[in-house]
């Protein structure tokens, strides 16, 4: 009876992740100076992202989650960047230009009317090429099953990788956190993380020390062209904005990318 009045209320009861593997993990996501400078492609708001400068030689963009703002794709545009978007829920980007081509799908593990995996979206778009290219991905929770679905080696073909990780609160919860832990061990065999920021238009959920935003947006960088400067000990980054202007600000807590509370 107490766990259903507690569950009606809001409230979970049950096992919690052990808080140990809770700090193994944001240890090894801690952001890296990787070498490059970070510069801001996108807006001011939410849409806008830091990613290292390292473009040069880049013709493609995956960008699978279309909203009524194309700032990142604008831009990256202009300096010769085409982008590949999908969204079921649009007839259409915000605007068109001949940089952008569009498919009316979601993106998931399965390939049907209404999804397409990356891999057959990639096949469709660029057949068998090679080359390095940039995925930006903000799509609402299905970034689990997309990476955990992914060829590595078409994972391994992305330079940087952007993606906005949605629900992490769930990572206390036992369940999600081993699923969710899987996706971000493959990333890091291709990728080291160059920035973390987490977006205030969700909370941040906390156990003893440990506080987790709800919605993080990660800049990975592959591993082939990144160094290591080491750790980034300060946050948030002089380019980062916050994704709701008005809303109360956010930043990334310390225990993701510092062992002092201080």
């Amino acid at each position: 009876m107490l766990r259903k009045a507690f569950f009606s209320m809001g409230y979970r009861v049950g096992r919690h992740t052990k808080l140990d593997d809770l700090r193994q993990l944001l240890r090894s996501l801690r952001p890296e100076d990787c070498g490059r400078e970070l510069i801001r492609i996108g807006g001011d708001a939410d849409g806008g992202y830091l990613l290292p400068d390292d473009l040069e030689g880049i013709e493609y963009c995956f960008s699978p989650g279309v909203s009524t703002i194309a700032d990142f794709e604008n831009q990256i545009a202009n300096r010769g960047i085409r982008s590949f978007m999908a969204d079921y829920s649009v007839s259409a980007p915000p605007q068109m230009r001949p940089e952008f081509h569009f498919e009316k799908k979601y993106l998931g593990a399965t390939d049907d009317e209404i999804f397409t995996t990356l891999a057959s979206w990639k096949r469709r778009c660029l057949g068998d090429y090679t080359g390095d290219m940039i995925l930006q991905m903000d799509i609402e929770g299905f970034e689990y099953e997309v990476l955990l679905s992914l060829p590595e080696d078409l994972l391994d073909q992305f330079r940087i990788v952007i993606i906005e990780f949605h629900h992490l609160d769930r990572l206390f919860d036992p369940y999600m956190f081993k699923h969710y832990s899987m996706c971000f061990r493959k990333l890091l065999r291709y990728f080291r993380v160059a920035h973390i920021h987490p977006n205030n238009w969700d909370e941040v959920t906390r156990r003893a020390e440990v506080e987790i935003p709800h919605m993080l947006e990660f800049t990975f960088y592959s591993r082939r062209r990144a160094g290591s400067q080491g750790a980034v000990s300060r946050l948030p980054h002089p380019l980062d904005r916050d994704n709701v202007p008005g809303k109360r600000a956010l930043t990334l807590p310390r225990c993701w990318y510092t062992d002092s509370t201080a």
